[in-house]
This record gives structure tokens, C-alpha cells and sequence, in this order.
């Protein structure tokens, strides 16, 4: 019987850990997509040599911490999954929505940022800031639209959480 009161306190303590953590993540996404990355490129710092590697420095200390969150995530859902009924947590949606955040947090930090990166490195010293090459702008476009997607799956698991930490 005690084992089973155990499992009851510890429901909650996953739930909020998803909650927090989704809020995090989500926030600090804004925070860098609406925030610091126009006002750097307001500021003119696009057009200098080092942008890539500024961009890629700001961008791996962040991919890591998406990592960090979206596995957070899964994991709790996971624990959560494991103490409960599955049709009590709303079947295998949220574990199927917190795989694809994961798998969007893989693809920032293991394909785009380093290809991005790549492209925008300026390797002649001598030569003047060339141009945006076409295929960054496209993988921007990838970039924003994964962005969107994370926005929205993260909300709409951060909505089923907290909807059914009330209930």
C-alpha cells in the first residue's frame, strides 16, 4: 500500500517538470527568436565576418540546452506514462508529440546550425563580406518553419499537461 501512495505523490512532481520545462523552452525560443536575433541583426552584425561564428556560438550553448529540455520531457512523460493508466494521460499523444520535439532539437543542433554555420564562415580574411549564398536563405526558411512547428507542438503538449494537471 505504500508503494502505491509513493507512486501517487510523485505523479504530480513529472507533471509540473513538464509543465516548467516546456515553459522554459518555449520562452527562451521566443526570447532568442524575437529578441536577440533582430536586434543583432538591427545592429549590423549580419554583415560582419564573424557573424557565423558568434551565430554559432550563441546557437550551440542553445541547441544544447533544447537537447537538455526535450529529453527532460519525454523522460517525464515517459515516467508519468509508466505511473498511470494510459487512457488516463491522454493515450499516446503527448509521448508522440515530445518524440517529434526531440526529433526537432536533434535537427537544430546536428544538421542546420553547423550547415548554417558553414555557409555564412568567411575563410579569406581578405576578402570583402560576400553576400547571403541562396541556400542559407533556404535554410532559414527550414529553420522557421521547424521553428513553428515546435512552437506549436510544444504548446499543444504544454496544454494537455496543464489541462489535465487541473482535472
Amino acid at each position: 500500500m505504500a508503494a502505491i501512495s509513493n507512486i501517487q505523490l510523485k505523479r504530480p512532481a513529472w507533471q509540473t517538470t513538464v509543465i516548467f520545462t516546456l515553459a522554459f523552452w518555449l520562452s527562451s525560443s521566443l526570447i532568442l527568436d524575437l529578441v536577440i536575433m533582430p536586434s543583432l541583426y538591427a545592429t549590423g552584425m549580419m554583415t560582419q565576418a564573424g557573424f557565423a561564428t558568434a551565430g554559432y556560438s550563441i546557437f550551440w550553448v542553445f541547441n544544447r540546452i533544447e537537447l537538455l529540455c526535450a529529453a527532460l520531457v519525454l523522460t517525464s512523460l515517459l515516467a508519468i506514462k509508466g505511473t498511470q493508466n494510459a487512457s488516463e494521460y491522454a493515450g499516446r499523444q503527448p509521448i508522440l508529440l515530445s518524440i517529434l520535439l526531440l526529433i526537432i532539437a536533434i535537427a537544430y543542433t546536428y544538421i542546420l546550425t553547423p550547415e548554417m554555420s558553414a555557409l555564412g564562415l568567411q575563410l579569406n580574411l581578405f576578402d570583402p563580406a560576400a553576400g547571403t549564398p541562396a541556400a542559407m536563405t533556404q535554410m532559414h526558411e527550414g529553420y522557421w518553419v521547424l521553428e513553428t512547428l515546435k512552437l506549436i507542438l510544444g504548446g499543444t503538449l504544454l496544454g494537455l499537461c496543464y489541462s489535465h494537471q487541473e482535472s
